[in-house]
């Protein structure tokens, strides 16, 4: 009996560990072994202006009373150096790709990249005013991480590129039971919603037009199949209690 107990030990052992093949990172190529140095991507794409982006706008000049046609909703009470007050004095890009700008109206920025549109206002104000300087920013680059994530939820990006591996790390990791074989980047565009399929695994992601996340993009990570039947998920406890208590009925019968 107690050869049995032992021999049902190790199998329940060995059906809850996950193997390190599941885990790691960009391992071996399609094509073999990684070599010391290999060149994937060079640098992020830069990320294209869509409707419903929000961008905001700092416009400085030495005189700063010259600047005050410029400041999108001044009457509003509230800090801008606050979230709330950076994204309630932003502007937001229409349905047609365009922004209102103070004294200047419409102005066209959709398709275009953040600097793209910075050295345009900067040309347009230089119209009105000199020794300006032009800052724009894009507010909102938040991302979401779903599924089996150690610290799921929406993270707000404060830099101009993020890949998927910081985008993990901002959830603290996967867990072990996380399918890094299965991952999907879903992303909206103007022409709808694409799922992109990525494998953590394979260092292949390098070179997926998924690799690099865009504002709103949502991270989901399957389970592995096998996760119903790992060590934190079966009752161990309980089965453990009732191999003891059947052991020592034995042994007091005996």
């Amino acid at each position: 009996m107690k050869r049995l107990f032992l021999f049902i030990l190790m199998l329940m052992l060995l059906g809850s560990c996950v193997s390190l093949r599941k885990v790691r990172y960009i391992q071996e190529s399609a094509y073999g072994s990684m070599a010391d140095s290999m060149v994937y991507q060079s640098m992020a794409p830069d990320y294209k202006i869509q409707p419903g982006d929000h961008l905001y706008v700092d416009v400085k000049n030495i005189d700063p009373k010259n600047m005050n046609p410029f400041q999108s909703n001044t009457n509003v009470n509230i800090q801008t150096s606050s979230e709330a007050g950076i994204y309630l004095n932003s502007y937001q890009v229409s349905e047609m790709g365009n922004i209102d700008f103070p004294l200047v109206g419409k102005v066209f920025v959709e398709g275009k990249t953040v600097f793209e549109i910075q050295n345009d206002l900067q040309d347009i104000i230089n119209e009105f005013f000199q020794l300006t300087t032009v800052s724009v920013k894009l507010i909102n680059f938040r991302i979401s991480l779903l599924g089996e994530v150690l610290k799921p939820g929406t993270f707000m990006v404060y830099q101009n590129n993020l890949n998927i591996f910081q985008a993990i790390s901002l959830g603290g990791d996967l867990t072990n039971y996380a399918n890094r074989k299965e991952v999907r980047v879903i992303r909206k565009d103007r022409d709808g919603t694409r799922i992109h399929k990525v494998n953590l695994l394979s260092s292949e992601i390098l070179n997926s037009p998924a690799y690099y996340l865009q504002p709103g993009d949502i991270v989901y990570v399957e389970p592995l199949s096998g996760k119903n039947f790992t060590f934190t998920a079966f009752p161990y406890a309980i089965l453990f209690s009732t191999i003891s208590t059947t052991l020592l009925i034995i042994s007091f019968l005996k």
